[in-house]
């Protein structure tokens, strides 16, 4: 079920990769194609650190700003934090690759059924983030960028 949310919000970024390269620098400085990929290496990269993690690591630890964005805001506020470079677009970006890049995360994601809760992944400001948690913070962050992508296109 919870894979189920992921691949319903993989396949609205599929329907924007032919938008990839409109813009609207009055909603942001990046492309579609950028916000786009951006989502996806962000997917990509927490689902290999979900794999990598020891179960046995995983401490559970209280942290204000994984608790005001998840709980109570419910979203990820616009323009309070900067991409790591790890997760930055850095090629030109075109059409084919967000395709090839979309099945590789699918696949990715397919793989969340095989790990166990307490594997995890570290957030730069939230923490160690569980499987369930991270789950969550995955679709926060790919609603995130599916809104940024929706107000581009809309104006």
């Amino acid at each position: 079920m919870i894979m189920k949310k992921l691949q319903l919000l993989l396949n609205q970024l599929e329907s924007y990769i032919p938008d990839f390269e409109k813009t609207n620098t009055h909603i942001s400085e990046s492309s579609v194609g950028w916000h786009t990929e951006h989502s996806l290496l962000v997917l990509y990269a927490v689902i290999n650190q979900l794999k990598k993690s020891n179960p046995d690591d995983y401490k559970w630890r209280f942290n204000f700003k994984r608790f005001l964005v998840q709980t109570l805001l419910k979203k990820i506020p616009r323009g309070r934090g900067k991409a790591p470079k790890s997760v930055q677009p850095a090629d030109e970006i075109t059409q084919a690759h967000l395709i090839n890049k979309l099945e590789i995360v699918r696949n990715s994601v397919s793989e969340l059924a095989l790990l166990k809760s307490k594997n995890y992944f570290t957030h730069p400001y939230f923490g160690d983030l569980d499987l369930k948690t991270a789950i969550h913070f995955l679709e926060l962050h790919t609603k995130h960028h599916l809104k940024i992508i929706e107000d581009i296109l809309r104006d």
